[in-house]
């Protein structure tokens, strides 16, 4: 389990947005708008005091190419092989279930279904090269789980119809192709976005494609359809299977020959040939839309029954305006296409639109028009774009303006609400236009929350004009600076060390983090005196064009003489490359290698050896990419002749290879892509590679690449490349997790040295100030960095790496280090593959010694000192000073600030947190490989995100509270802030934002066997706190708890109680539950046990569909026993045996937790449901640990630290209660373990250790066969089995000890070699005190203890106290014995050398002497002590009685009173010569005297 939690920092100008599609989700009311970035917008209807808004919530970034299309699907939806939960019960099942998901697809192939619930991507995937580029996404029938896509080959726009700019029109950019259109139809399942069926795939007899639609079957159509359309209307029929989960790629019911497919001609032919704009389906009735009327067809046989024109409605005007869109309004599905009534909207280039009402009733088609929505009043030459779609009773306007920075073109999106009218209004009434109820506008939190300038940062002016104000907005950028490309420069760092801007006018900005580690100040030289001191900001000028791309090398080695450490690289539009010093400001050179754009920079891999390591690729417009050494500052390798662009350029470090995969975005059906394949070091192409092939090999070396990688990114270092650019492969090879600043055995992957390297520590300076000599070589990087978009940074901090970072005890043990230290070697002496093998083999001790003094990390000399390195108190303290800023740095930025002021306060000056008011910081959430959910500034939109995730709301939740009790460990200076921290993240934030979604609680459990104990702590007291507002639904109980109910589901319960309200009815004892309702509460209990597959936060912690069942069954079974009131009366009985599977299937994520569970709630809980098999279950648990702990065990020791921890839990914790449980059960499992194990097996000293705790735990309970417990710990030291006495002797004589200890009844006489073991409860008459050699382990004597002849109690034959204290005496050779029933002192004396005489007999010996005792004061034999509690103990059993009357109850019953009521606290203690004493809670009853004894007293 990973838990990762975002921080995105935003540039000062608002991201650009070109609209290329939209969708929009009813519940809840939310917008979807697709970028030509790959950006995706979420937007979301906020209604307040009779006024809505389109409120951006957050970016999703999940692609790098153009968005094709954009669609609605249910993931969960119900399978007809019903392996998923309908869709009508998982409503209920969980917050992230509630509703629909949206499913995106972009130019390059990528898909990705982001959830509305949780907001982030639950599944990202690539399509493979054979499908095409999709272009159309469509869901499939009624099943929305299912969608239909449509891909392309031909060089189209990848937009959808209804994107079009000014006067253009489809048929503007598109040219009738007279060879068939390559295209792919295909049928995704939206819940893991595989392919379950290949409807078409090969060469049609149409043209460019224009739209798509899926028809369901109907009289005259016996399969349901898809029906391609193109520009043209020619229109072709594919048959789809009904069952879509008879998965496989290759199901198709179409043969190959595709071209014999039944083409028909739906082009009208009154009019001019291309005209056909938009096509639109709804039910059984197509839509198609032409420039100046629309017709409508019957989606059987396409006859047309209708048709409308829009030259009488003033949509269209000679050659300046005409229709480019029309859709259907409402339920796709809702129409016939015999007798229907709908509304039908088309809309012009000016965004003017017309909504009509459309008929069909008895072969009459009837169109009016209703309401009218007016043109924009952007000014004639303003490119402009407009989507329409409906959402809820709203029609929705997305309008994107273009507006010009000098040569560029810049996009924003713009949103209108439109009121739609109602069914039952009048036709004649309704000819109005339109009342507009909202707008939305994606720059105002930039306004808002931008403290610099206008003119500066590039902040949007306003320009209104009148009558529309928000019709009339454009944008207008006077010059400003907007943001070309960004980056973050954190690899190898510890912390983000500075963020880095190009922008279009071709200057740069580089703002650094120095503000949040100004602790370490006194450690590093000074910051520049240029930089403010606020943000450290430095700017660079020299590029006469757009800065393109970016990237950050630290020199590896500084032969020739060279100065250079740190170099910022910079490609622009103007041609050139750019190299600067990162530490000084000062450009270095400019590189003219380049006749073309330069596009990206690609660093050398982190295994590359010299001189390659000191090298770089540009890539170029003029499709060459050159290798320039930063050693030489030359061009050392040209590598040219791509016939297109190379889009993906891969650096192999290992075998010295680059990959360049070059798309064709030809027009021809038969394009391939291409991969050429080049040797580094020879700079000769290798290898060739067209399509499939291509694309086979490139993935190969993706592969290959990020396996061998440390920090996860592709991009070989700090680069402004986007992260989306290649899809996150998790590496195969199992890594050994690295700890400590420097882990061992990565020296030699990472920084090979030259026999001229600087023995300098690696950094950027101590000029540059912040964390700028400390690097972070290792595997886990506690804060990584992206830049998914230009002017989009994010940072990442993995928990996990956060608080295992510089522990002490790893630096020297782990060999973890800081710097570097030479070797000695002087210049010649090893090459620099010699010196990298010789690091990488070096020992932990060498490792080690490395350790730099803190002296030498001031960066003022070039070298670490030759003396001693070995660590001190002093580098110690700065180690610690280090992880406690980084804690800050991270609890700084992931704060939720302005929400409790006086906490704000409180961390700013106690934990001396800063605030980030230099930057613009935001929220965000990962997604499935690599994806990302980003907020947009302000703290709405972060709101927004807690109020409906819940799966955020855990993952932000845990980390805040595990840093801040972490950050307390570290320093103690803190802990009112750190407490009121973790305080406000678990308690007091839903007490102040009372509709926050609470944690989830399937993934808080996820967490609670983490390795740390913070994070451990934090998750089950994050558990506790929610639990009772988190609860499932289905495992919720509505009967007793109608008012917490109603606060935790309002709307859920109201709805519920509505549906049952018929179906429940009291019977004649008053209880309301059925039979039916026991049947209907145990399958919907199962039901969400079983919907593990349906939620959304396994792909939020990188878990598994194993991690997602567990979870569950561990979340209802602590509700069971932690809430009992809460929840359904049948979940313990549904959850307990999943529970005990779990616990017994040995899982290292959660057995140790199902263990604590099931030990906890043993007898409140599943005692009552699996009673009988209590047994049962504690020889498994034996099994269990004789196959962790035997012999078996040595032959898996990968195993041992995860089954050691299992089996610390089952024995401390589970055993005993299952003992507790079931004592007569569990002696008779012990006693047969003796015979049926090994007599070395670890099983018998775990019988010996749980019967200790049971004896602390239950020592009542345990009473009645205390013969079978003394008789099984003496079979363990049977000195007849010597090798089981000599395992197991010392744990016995511990047993044996607290026994005595425990139980008066049981004595061991001084010289421990008797042991006399009575009867604590028994017949009065049949009492027996049996007497042990603790040599032999044998009975050597029983004594007589029943009652003396004519006593009265002899008359009865029921159950009662027998043995209430025994001693010996002190020289051993008597015993005296007290019983309570009968208030009788009985001793038994026979002289010297009675135990050597009698060791053979064992025939009943009687006592001695006899002694009456006289009732104390309080003691009284008719009473019986806590009566009212002996009642609550027989009301387990269902009878209660009145504490006087015992006549109705059972024998059982007077052994559980008397088991209760069992005292335990009398004590016999020999004082004199001949005198005893007798004792009850250390208070004196009376002294006896015995006239026979000669010895002395004492204490017993």
């Amino acid at each position: 389990m990973k838990c990762k939690s975002l921080a995105c920092i935003w540039s000062r100008s608002p991201p650009v947005h070109r609209v290329t599609a939209v969708a929009a989700l009813n519940e809840p009311p939310t917008l979807y708008t697709g970028g030509s970035d790959g950006s995706i917008i979420w937007w979301n209807l906020v209604s307040s005091l009779g006024k809505s808004e389109m409120k951006p919530v957050a970016l999703l970034c999940g692609h790098a190419a153009p968005i094709a299309d954009l669609g609605i699907c249910f993931p969960v939806e119900a399978s007809e092989n019903g392996k998923l939960t309908s869709s009508s019960n998982t409503v209920s099942y969980s917050s992230s279930n509630n509703c629909g998901a949206l499913i995106s697809a972009c130019s390059d192939g990528v898909l990705c279904v982001w959830s509305r619930a949780s907001g982030h991507c639950r599944r990202r995937r690539k399509l493979p090269p054979w499908a095409g580029s999709p272009f159309m996404i469509r869901p499939v029938g009624d099943n929305a789980r299912y969608v239909c896509i449509t891909c392309c080959f031909v060089n189209q726009d990848h937009q959808s119809p209804y994107f079009l700019e000014g006067n253009e029109s489809s048929v503007d950019r598109e040219f009738q192709n007279p060879n068939p259109s390559k295209c792919t139809v295909i049928i995704i399942d939206s819940f893991d976005l595989s392919i379950v069926q290949r409807v078409l795939h090969g060469n049609v007899p149409i043209g460019p494609l224009l739209s798509m639609a899926v028809v369901l079957p109907s009289e005259d159509m016996e399969k349901q359809s898809v029906v391609v359309i193109d520009l043209f209307g020619k229109v072709i029929y594919l048959p789809v299977v009904k069952d879509p989960d008879q998965k496989g790629q290759n199901a198709s019911l179409l043969s190959k020959n595709f071209s014999t497919l039944e083409v028909m001609d739906w082009e009208d032919g009154t009019v001019e040939k291309g005209s056909l704009v938009a096509f639109s389906k709804c039910g059984y009735v197509l839509a198609l839309v032409h420039r100046t009327h629309c017709t409508f067809r019957q989606a059987e046989n396409g006859t047309i029954f209708g048709k409308i024109s829009f030259l009488n409605h003033q949509l269209c005007l000679e050659d300046k305006l005409n229709v480019i869109g029309g859709i259907f309004l409402g339920d796709d599905t809702s129409i016939s296409n015999n007798d229907f009534v709908k509304d039908f909207v088309a809309w012009n280039n000016r965004g003017a639109a017309v909504i009509y009402r459309i008929s069909y009733s008895g072969s009459v088609f009837k169109s009016d028009p209703l309401s009218v929505i007016p043109a924009v009043l952007y000014p004639s030459d303003t490119r402009l774009s407009f989507f329409f779609i409906p959402l809820t009773k709203y029609l929705l306007r997305v309008e994107s303006i273009c507006f010009h920075v000098k040569e560029h073109e810049f996009w924003r999106p713009h949103v209108t609400i439109w009121l739609l009218p109602q069914q039952n209004s009048e036709y004649e009434e309704l000819h109005l236009e339109c009342a507009m109820f909202g707008e939305g506008n994606l720059f105002d939190d930039w306004a808002m929350d931008s403290s610099s300038s206008k003119t500066n940062h590039g902040i949007v002016e306003e320009v209104t004009d009148g009558k529309h104000s928000s019709n009339s907005r454009y944008a207008t950028y006077g010059g400003g600076q907007l943001v070309s490309s960004s980056m973050v420069i954190s690899e190898n760092h510890l912390a983000p060390y500075a963020i880095v801007y190009g922008f279009f006018n071709g200057d740069i900005e580089i703002i650094r983090f120095h503000m949040f580690f100004t602790a370490l100040d006194s450690l590093i030289e000074s910051v520049p005196q240029e930089a403010d001191s606020q943000g450290q900001k430095q700017h660079l000028s020299g590029h006469k064009g757009a800065v393109l791309c970016l990237a950050s090398h630290q020199m590896v080695s500084k032969s020739g003489g060279s100065s250079l450490n740190h170099v910022l690289l910079s490609g622009s539009m103007d041609c050139t490359v750019r190299l600067w010093d990162l530490d000084s400001g000062n450009l270095i050179t400019v590189l003219h290698q380049h006749v073309a754009p330069v596009r990206q920079i690609v660093l050398p891999p982190c295994q590359s050896e010299y001189p390659w390591s000191d090298c770089f690729l540009t890539v170029g417009d003029d499709s060459c990419v050159a290798l320039v050494s930063l050693q030489t500052l030359k061009v050392e390798r040209l590598f040219p002749g791509h016939l297109y662009f190379p889009a993906k350029v891969l650096w192999d470090g290992v075998r010295n290879y680059v990959a360049c995969l070059c798309p064709n975005h030809s027009d021809k059906a038969d394009a391939l892509d291409i991969l050429y394949i080049w040797d580094v070091k020879t700079g000769a192409r290798e290898r060739v590679l067209r399509g499939d092939a291509a694309h086979s090999m490139f993935d190969h070396f993706h592969r290959a690449i990020n396996e061998g990688l440390l920090s996860g990114n592709l991009m070989n270092g700090n680069t402004s490349a986007s992260s989306l650019v290649f899809p996150v492969i998790e590496p195969t090879n199992s890594k050994v997790p690295g700890k400590g600043i420097y882990p061992q055995n990565t020296a030699s992957k990472i920084e090979p040295k030259t026999p001229e390297s600087s023995n300098s520590v690696k950094g950027t300076g101590a000029k540059s100030g912040g964390l700028t000599s400390v690097f972070f070589q290792s595997d886990k990087h506690p804060i990584k960095s992206s830049c998914p978009f230009p002017g989009v940074s994010t940072l990442c901090f993995d928990l996990t790496s956060l608080i295992s970072l510089c522990s002490t005890n790893e630096l020297f043990e782990g060999g973890s280090h800081i710097g570097e230290k030479d070797h000695g070697n002087g210049a010649g002496t090893s090459t620099p593959k010699d010196d990298a093998y010789k690091r990488a083999n070096a020992s932990l001790e060498e490792l080690g010694s490395e350790m730099p003094s803190p002296h030498n990390l001031n960066g003022k000399s070039g070298s670490v000192s030759d003396e001693s390195t070995v660590a001190t108190l002093e580098h110690h303290e700065w180690v610690r000073s280090l992880e406690g800023c980084l804690l800050q740095f991270s609890l700084s930025l992931l704060h939720l600030w302005n929400v409790d002021d006086e906490l704000d306060n409180l961390l700013t000056t106690e934990m001396k947190l800063k605030r980030p008011n230099s930057f613009i910081v935001s929220s965000g959430i990962l997604g499935d490989r690599g994806s990302m959910t980003l907020t947009f500034p302000g703290p709405n939109s972060t709101l927004e995100l807690w109020k409906s995730s819940s799966e955020y709301s855990a993952l932000r939740s845990l980390t805040m509270v595990s840093l801040a009790q972490h950050l307390i460990s570290l320093s103690h200076s803190c802990p009112s802030a750190s407490g009121a921290l973790a305080a406000f993240y678990t308690r007091r934030f839903a007490e102040k934002v009372s509709d926050i979604k609470p944690p989830q609680l399937q993934l808080l459990v996820s967490f609670w066997q983490d390795d740390f104990e913070h994070v451990k702590m934090a998750a089950r007291s994050l558990f506790h706190c929610a639990a009772s507002r988190a609860i499932p639904l289905p495992l919720f109980s509505t009967k007793g708890n109608q008012h917490v109910n109603s606060q935790i589901y309002p709307h859920e319960v109201s709805e519920k109680e509505h549906n049952n309200t018929t179906a429940v009815r009291p019977s004649s004892d008053g209880k309301t539950e059925t039979e039916g309702d026991f049947v209907e509460e145990e399958a919907e209990i199962t039901s969400w046990l079983e919907s593990y597959e349906v939620h959304d936060w396994i792909s939020c912690v990188e878990g598994t569909t194993q991690d997602a069942m567990t979870s569950q069954i561990v979340v209802a079974a602590a509700l069971a026993v932690w809430y009992p009131s809460l929840v359904k009366p049948r979940l313990s009985m549904m959850v307990v045996h999943p529970l005990v599977k779990l616990v017994m299937s040995m899982n290292e994520k959660y057995s140790a937790a199902a263990s604590e569970i099931l030990a906890e709630g043993m007898e409140s809980t599943w005692k009552a449901c699996i009673g009988s098999e209590i047994p049962r279950l504690i020889g498994d648990v034996f099994f269990q640990v004789e196959c962790v702990s035997g012999a078996s065990a040595n032959a898996y020791p990968q195993h041992s630290a995860a089954s050691v921890k299992i089996r610390e839990t089952l024995v401390g914790i589970l055993l005993p209660s299952l003992g507790m449980a079931d004592i007569p059960g569990y002696l008779h499992v012990i006693e047969s373990q003796i015979w049926s194990t090994a007599s070395d097996s670890p099983v018998h000293v775990v019988a010996l250790m749980t019967l200790i705790r049971i004896i602390r735990g239950s020592p009542r309970n345990l009473a009645p066969y205390l013969d079978k417990v003394v008789s099984f710990i003496l079979q363990t030291m049977d000195p007849g089995n010597s090798t089981m006495r000599r395992s197991c002797y010392q744990s016995s004589m511990t047993a044996l000890k607290e026994v005595v200890r425990v139980f008066p009844m049981i004595a061991l006489n001084d010289a421990s070699t008797r042991l006399a073991v009575g009867d604590a409860i028994g017949e009065i008459n049949n009492a027996t005190i049996r007497v042990y050699d603790m040599q032999s382990m044998s009975k050597i004597k029983v004594l007589d203890a029943s009652g003396p002849p004519g006593h009265p109690k002899l008359l009865e034959k029921a159950v009662s106290t027998a043995i209430s204290v025994l001693s010996f005496s002190p020289d051993g050779e008597g015993l005296v014995a007290f019983s309570e029933n009968g208030l009788m002192i009985r001793w038994w004396s026979l002289g010297s050398g009675w135990w050597e005489k009698l060791s053979r007999n064992l025939a009943l010996v009687p006592f001695t002497k006899l002694i009456y005792v006289h009732p104390w004061e309080g003691f009284s034999p008719s009473s019986t002590r806590s009566s009212i509690m002996a009642t609550s103990v027989l009301s387990d059993d269902g009878q209660v009685n009145s504490p006087g009357s015992n006549k109705g109850w059972t024998e059982m019953d007077r052994l559980k009173l008397l088991i209760h009521n069992l005292d335990l606290s009398y004590k016999l203690e020999w004082v004199g010569e001949r005198k005893v004493k007798l004792l009850q809670h250390s208070n004196e009853l009376g002294t006896y005297h015995f006239p026979n004894l000669s010895s002395t007293g004492k204490h017993q």
